[in-house]
């Protein structure tokens, strides 16, 4: 491996114009693509096999009338206090504005709340219902203002006018996230290095690998299905893993100029010793993110592949790209800044106080980690609704109206679907089924059936007391579902629930019993692929339970933020709730791979120093020694570019973004600046322990160049750039 790849940086620092060119063109060519070969993006959420999508999908079938999947959105009107809207101007207004939603472009209908009788028992609240003939992804932003321009019609009138739904106008999202993080990452690049060509290229080149990805990911999208989601991973993971891997090179290329040997022998160096842990750490990442598809979660597989897509764009460009931009650097990266090898650095003060002190060191780290996993104990999954949205925007204002005139389980009604063989039947079955529901505890009402036009489906809304993410709604849903055999053995039909609580049951259902087999695939390759790289048993499973702590600390802290509102106010969480449902899986794939990168990079200079003759002791000092500075960098650029998703008013995006930021806070220097290095320190040279049998199984592949030696091959005749 080393070998191979430090053939390939010598080629492409000597033919850095003609690589160049090709990342180029590819660049280009992906533009083009997306520009004309993409296709629409679905934001559809659904989870194959289970009873809720199962009824989703009856529906559509059984009512297409109602454009099941469709966008929607709830209109809420509330009269002026002191009048109702029975009153004529206020009826008026009403009718107005509902025969201009009818006509508002891809409309599919619409309800008037006076002939659906959707008004509150005081008179002054009313519910609107319009649905859309095509999913909210294929609304134009002309389509959603037209919806929007039609309230002010009511508002002119003095009623209050706001609406909830995928229909509406986005809230302005904080466009200048992305752009705070890389601006963070560039002024620690140019700390790092001293030198602005030095700090530019790992800036450059990730950008480079984001435009590919993306453009590459948009490309696809006109030919297979892809969530709209994926987009907002892929650029968050690309980012920060295309300027980490890139740093890293470049750092061992600076040191290798440092030590003297020429551009392209220093170029080779770079890529053989530090882009063999850039192709290992990428590839597990790659498999962490791929292995979201084995969870069963269409919108999981869509992100995870993009982004996994993503990344190994950012390992091709790191072991290809940045050793031809290399090129027309030569030695003036050497200028400037601290040599990476200097003696007593921080980084060495800190790895010789770490191995002095280890016992007491793992104490308090894992004292510490414990206690901010505890949160996590509580913590409470469910699907974000408007309720948690801010509240600025009309989405909560409509969702807090709703609340207060018609009760908080008019936010989140369960739909009952009733299923027979013939009119009768179904008919008979459904008014069994409302009584028998509307009997049940934390029950308001259960509307009339509404028959499907062939009569073999009926279709109940039943309306909770309590709001869709509150434990009693969730107990409903089970409580209805504990009852479908009994309906089943005295009506004959077969009962079915959906709506938000019961899809939220199901995807937790569905992560709970794949998260298992989900860790132990990317576990088992990745354990499988750290064995292969530091030729030890010890390392790859000190490794996997330094992510698990590293895990539970961030779930921890999550729920401390986005379910008991601490610190709040200074990350912009404007309400908390149950943590997005889709969050845990998503969080242990991403943040896995992640700490595999910071593992393998850390550990392999150690293995490096190892192999070259240093002892165990020595090794893990001079490993934190070269390795910290540069570790540190990547970890507080990782941490600026997720962190400058916490701006966004998305709450999955804000939770992933804050959950990614902290989770490498602790991985990259708890776990592996502080715990790795001191349980090294304990093991000595057993960390390095491999079975015989073992050592003759796996493949070597030299990912710490002992097979680069000191040699170098004979110079080739192509002239070094002019600086």
């Amino acid at each position: 491996m080393a070998t191979f790849l430090f053939r390939l940086g010598r080629f492409c620092y000597r033919h850095r114009w003609q690589v160049t060119s090709v990342w180029a063109l590819v660049l280009v060519l992906t533009g083009v693509g997306a520009a004309t070969l993409s296709g629409t993006m679905s934001n559809t959420f659904s989870v194959p096999g289970t009873e809720s999508q199962q009824a989703i999908n009856q529906l559509a079938e059984r009512f297409p009338q109602a454009h099941v999947g469709g966008a929607t959105a709830r209109v809420v009107f509330v009269a002026p206090s002191g009048t109702k809207l029975a009153q004529t101007v206020n009826k008026t207004a009403v009718e107005q504005v509902v025969a201009k939603m009818t006509t508002a472009p891809e409309v599919g209908s619409v309800t008037d709340p006076f002939k659906s009788g959707a008004i509150s028992a005081d008179g002054r609240y009313a519910i609107a219902n319009v649905t859309y003939k095509v999913q909210g992804t294929e609304l134009t932003d002309a389509d959603r203002e037209a919806l929007a321009q039609t309230f002010e019609t009511g508002r002119a009138a003095g009623l209050t006018v706001e609406a909830s739904g995928d229909a509406l106008p986005a809230s302005e999202a904080a466009g200048a996230s992305e752009g705070i993080g890389v601006l963070i990452a560039a002024v620690v690049l140019v700390i790092t290095f001293g030198s602005l060509i030095a700090a530019g290229l790992p800036l450059l080149t990730a950008i480079v690998g984001v435009g590919v990805g993306i453009a590459g990911v948009t490309t696809l999208s006109g030919f297979v299905d892809i969530n709209a989601n994926s987009l907002i991973l892929a650029l968050m993971l690309g980012l920060a893993v295309g300027i980490d891997y890139a740093l890293f090179i470049v750092s061992r290329f600076r040191h290798e100029l440092q030590a003297g040997s020429d551009g392209r022998t220093a170029a080779g160096r770079a890529v053989g010793t530090a882009g063999s842990a850039v192709v290992f750490a990428g590839l597990t990442v790659i498999i962490a993110l791929a292995g979201l598809s084995v969870v069963g979660i269409p919108v999981l597989a869509s992100m995870g592949l993009a982004a996994a897509g993503t990344v190994a764009v950012a390992v091709l460009i790191a072991i290809t790209l940045i050793p031809a931009l290399l090129g027309f650097t030569g030695r003036r990266l050497a200028r400037g800044g601290r040599r990476t090898s200097e003696k007593g650095s921080m980084g060495e003060r800190w790895a010789k106080f770490v191995t002095r002190r280890r016992v007491p060191v793992l104490i308090v780290a894992l004292l510490g980690l414990g206690a901010i996993a505890l949160p996590a104990t509580q913590l409470r999954l469910g699907l974000p609704d408007d309720g948690m949205a801010s509240t600025t925007t009309t989405q909560r204002k409509a969702y807090d109206l709703i609340s207060k005139g018609f009760g908080p389980g008019l936010n989140g009604p369960l739909t009952v679907v009733v299923s027979g063989s013939n009119r009768t039947e179904t008919t008979a079955a459904a008014t069994h089924t409302a009584a028998t529901i509307k009997a049940l505890p934390d029950v308001t009402a259960v509307t009339p059936a509404v028959l499907s036009p062939d009569g073999t489906t009926a279709l109940l809304n039943v309306i909770p007391s309590s709001a869709p993410t509150d434990q009693k709604t969730t107990d409903l849903v089970k409580v209805i579902r504990a009852h479908k055999q009994t309906l089943y053995d005295e009506t004959g039909a077969r009962v079915s629930v959906t709506g938000q609580t019961a899809v939220n049951i199901d995807v937790s259902d569905t992560i709970g019993g794949a998260l298992l087999p989900y860790l132990a695939i990317i576990v088992g390759l990745a354990i499988v692929l750290l064995m292969i790289v530091f030729r030890s048993v010890l390392v790859p499973l000190k490794a996997t339970l330094g992510f698990l702590l590293s895990t539970a600390a961030t779930f921890g802290a999550v729920v401390a933020v986005f379910q008991w509102g601490w610190l709040s106010n200074l990350l912009g969480v404007s309400e908390t709730g149950p943590i997005m449902s889709l969050l845990p899986v998503l969080l242990v794939g991403i943040l896995f791979g992640l700490a595999m990168d910071y593992q393998v990079f850390l550990v392999t200079r150690m293995r490096e120093d190892y192999t070259h003759g240093a002892g165990a002791q020595e090794a893990v000092v001079t490993g934190v020694r070269h390795g910290a500075r540069v570790v540190s960098a990547a970890a507080v650029i990782m941490i600026s570019v997720f962190g400058g998703f916490i701006l966004s008013d998305d709450v999955l995006v804000k939770s992933i973004g804050f959950a990614l930021a902290f989770g490498v806070l602790i991985d990259a220097f708890v776990i592996r600046m502080t715990i790795v290095p001191a349980v090294m320190s304990l093991l000595g040279n057993a960390a390095w322990w491999l079975p015989r049998w073992l050592g003759r199984i796996l493949p070597r592949v030299d990912v710490e160049g002992e097979a680069l030696g000191e040699t170098t091959p004979a110079a080739d005749r192509t002239p070094e750039p002019v600086h």
